[in-house]
């Protein structure tokens, strides 16, 4: 499954709700998922969690960019699809964020 399949996905499944919940009440949702990510990495013993919290978290983004009317695959094609946004090369030679 591509991003885009994902991403329709999630909209078939749960898109009735996530309407209703709005981009800031999905938006905590993200977050929420976010944090149980960041418990699993620290944690890091137990990886059928962290793959979990991996889906959930990327669950998640669709189902905020599904109701901010994203394409996620076109936004990630137009930012990286040419290189880093930074230097423009597809092997990054930026300083900050080492």
């Amino acid at each position: 499954m591509d991003l885009r399949d994902f991403q329709q996905l999630i909209e078939r499944m749960y898109s009735h709700k996530d309407r209703e919940r709005g981009s800031a009440g999905t938006f905590l949702w993200l977050m929420e998922e976010v944090g149980e990510l960041a418990a699993a990495v620290a944690d890091g013993r137990d990886r059928e969690n962290l793959r979990e919290e991996f889906a959930d978290v990327l669950a998640w983004l669709a189902t905020l960019a599904n109701v901010e009317g994203v394409d996620l695959s076109e936004a990630l094609r137009v930012k990286y699809g040419q290189g880093c946004p930074g230097c423009g090369k597809m092997v990054c030679t930026c300083q900050e964020k080492r």
